[in-house]
């Protein structure tokens, strides 16, 4: 299985801890060698970055690390291939348009039946995760409408959610830049920091950071994961079933799906 990292925050704010301890899983600490990438929401732009090699020894993992990129919204995936080459147009996140929005989609998990049915999107490379991606924007496109509230949108995203995740496992990273959308059947976890901020050490490798010394008093970080990656800090960890939505670091909506309903 593959692994994935979000961030949704209320001030613009760079991923370089986290991604740090993410991609040491990348062939390293972890099997998911076989690419990686992340996307950073800037106003209603996407810069992003992909990989097809172990991010743990790729020298772009390491400017990514080491340049503190600021969003509000990120999305970064480490690959494990199972469905799909080990190539560049098969690394995670993938990037579509939809009502004038650049919509990043990054996924964990398999659905090896799963078939699209069709329509304006199609994917690019092999993998059964763009093949999903592609299928979620062509319901949307067909079923619902830009000026839609948030609220009907986000209720189309758990009923097809809950039926992709009959066919298989399918934790979900999914984000229009203004709200991330998180969906899990088998691992998820998420931690909110905010003041009074302190200390926290990666599990992955040796590196510390004080979020005091990086932060104000009124800034809200949240970040979701597949396996928690800090050894001193208490995790939120997700049932299965779960979908929440994060706007500027909160939890705005939330519920629990049954996959048999």
């Amino acid at each position: 299985m593959c692994e994935l990292l979000a961030m949704s925050a209320n001030t613009p704010t760079d991923l370089c801890f986290s991604f740090t301890g993410l991609t040491r899983r990348g062939g390293e600490t972890g099997p998911h060698k076989d690419g990686w990438g992340v996307a950073f929401y800037e106003g209603k732009g996407v810069r992003s970055f992909h990989d097809s090699d172990a991010s743990a020894n790729s020298r772009l993992a390491q400017v990514v690390q080491t340049h503190p990129i600021k969003s509000e919204v990120a999305i970064c995936h480490i690959r494990q291939a199972n469905v799909g080459e080990i190539c560049l147009a098969n690394t995670h996140p993938f990037i579509r348009e939809l009502w004038g929005r650049y919509w990043v989609f990054a996924h964990n998990g398999q659905l090896s039946g799963f078939r699209a049915a069709g329509g304006f999107y199609e994917p690019v490379g092999s993998t059964d995760s763009e093949a999903l991606f592609c299928d979620l924007l062509n319901h949307l496109r067909s079923h619902c409408q830009r000026d839609h509230p948030t609220e009907q949108i986000v209720e189309r995203l758990v009923n097809l959610s809950t039926a992709y995740a009959r066919e298989g496992v399918f934790n979900l990273l999914l984000s229009n830049g203004d709200w991330l959308f998180t969906y899990c059947t088998t691992k998820m976890a998420s931690i909110t920091r905010r003041a009074p901020f302190g200390p926290a050490r990666l599990k992955d490798t040796d590196v510390t950071v004080d979020f005091e010394a990086e932060t104000t008093p009124n800034d809200i970080v949240s970040v979701i994961v597949t396996e928690p990656l800090t050894t001193d800090e208490k995790w939120d960890i997700y049932q299965p079933g779960e979908w929440r939505l994060w706007k500027k670091g909160e939890v705005v909506q939330s519920g629990i799906a049954k996959a048999g309903s």
